[in-house]
């Protein structure tokens, strides 16, 4: 069976080869009068506004100080916020003592992360990793065992809570977002018009809208004395929004299939099952993986609208950080600071699909 399946997958095209500085610069900035012009107005902006943007992100700021009085008197800009306060910023309201716990929860699932973008990884023993950890990670927040203290989920927050989040977003939607998919290419009229109602009705809320619902409306429906966790509400609200959208990207890799794969498997007697998950489906989700890993970056980003539902987030631990009132008027500095780790990580997540794009173009297959 194993041979059959690698018989029967088409190879993509080899990657482009790599090109030299020069070559690059032409193809990228200089390839014709509206790609220099463009150029030419960007470096002019740089020469422009890049030495007063130097000198007070630089020469001119406070890099570190316990007293904002220095900082007040300062012409530039004062990174001493960020030496203040980034526990608050990173943790939120997590016990001071026990914020390790939290590192080692972003350490841990940043690194299983990063490994599941090896191709050459992908097997039983990775998705039974991925299982430990989250159940590692889950301990070490909540604690009350294993000689940890208790710490309530309304207490958790910062970079810790935005990796969980985001983790459990993409685990449990990806899953959804298949079988969505596959409902929407289904036979029986009723699984058809489920699928494509329930992607087309999520996909015209914002997130937002989810989100209220999950943790305002949600318990108004359910048995009194029956009110889950509000943190478990947003999770599962964040998951069924981000599988509305993988859906669409996994049918688009479903519908760009040449028709000859599944009559092929046919042919040779596979039962449904069989066509669909060692021929269909794995073809599909290598085509879907440049508009899945846009949804994966997107559903990253999307964590930060967890602070208007009252969720520490690590952009809510920013806020909560701004709110004394002695450092609250560098709030520029703190916000810069979150972009920037928001931006390293999505950039990261980006290469690390291009990568993995360029593993799966050089016969690299599932």
């Amino acid at each position: 069976m194993d041979q059959f399946v690698v018989a029967v997958l088409p190879r993509l095209p080899p990657p482009m080869p790599r090109l030299g500085a020069w070559a690059w610069l032409r193809r990228e900035f200089l390839s014709g009068p509206v790609s220099i012009a463009m150029t030419l107005l960007l470096v002019a902006g740089l020469v422009w506004l890049g030495p007063g943007l130097l000198r007070w992100a630089v020469t001119q700021a406070v890099l570190y100080t316990p007293d904002p009085a220095v900082c007040r008197a300062a012409a530039g800009a004062c990174w001493a916020v960020i030496g203040e306060k980034w526990r608050v910023m990173l943790f939120a309201t997590y016990p001071y003592d026990q914020q390790w716990r939290g590192g080692l929860v972003v350490a841990l699932l940043a690194g299983m992360t990063a490994l599941s973008t090896v191709r050459s990884l992908w097997s039983t023993g990775l998705l039974a990793a991925w299982v430990a950890v989250i159940v590692a990670s889950l301990i070490l927040q909540m604690g009350g065992i294993l000689g940890l203290s208790y710490v309530p989920t309304g207490r958790w927050g910062g970079l810790p809570l935005t990796v969980m989040l985001f983790v459990g977003t993409v685990a449990l939607g990806l899953p959804f977002a298949v079988a969505l998919a596959l409902g929407r290419r289904s036979t029986l009229p009723a699984v058809r018009g489920v699928s494509r109602g329930y992607v087309e009705v999520v996909r015209g809320l914002p997130l937002v809208n989810v989100l209220f619902m999950a943790s305002l409306l949600v318990p108004l429906f359910l048995p009194e004395g029956m009110n889950p966790d509000k943190l478990l509400r947003a999770q599962l609200g964040m998951a069924i929004f981000f599988a509305a959208y993988a859906a669409e990207a996994v049918r688009g890799g479903l519908q760009a299939l040449p028709g000859g794969q599944e009559e092929a498997a046919r042919a040779l007697g596979l039962g449904a099952w069989a066509r669909t998950t060692q021929v269909v489906l794995p073809q599909a989700l290598r085509i879907a993986v440049p508009a899945l890993a846009n949804d994966v970056i997107r559903a990253f980003k999307n964590t930060s609208l967890l602070v208007v539902i009252g969720l520490f987030d690590v952009l809510g631990g920013t806020m909560a950080a701004l709110e004394d009132p002695a450092w609250s008027r560098f709030y520029v500095e703190g916000y810069l600071f979150v972009a920037l780790l928001y931006f390293v990580i999505c950039a990261f997540l980006s290469f690390r699909a291009r990568r993995l794009e360029t593993d799966l173009a050089q016969g690299r297959n599932f």
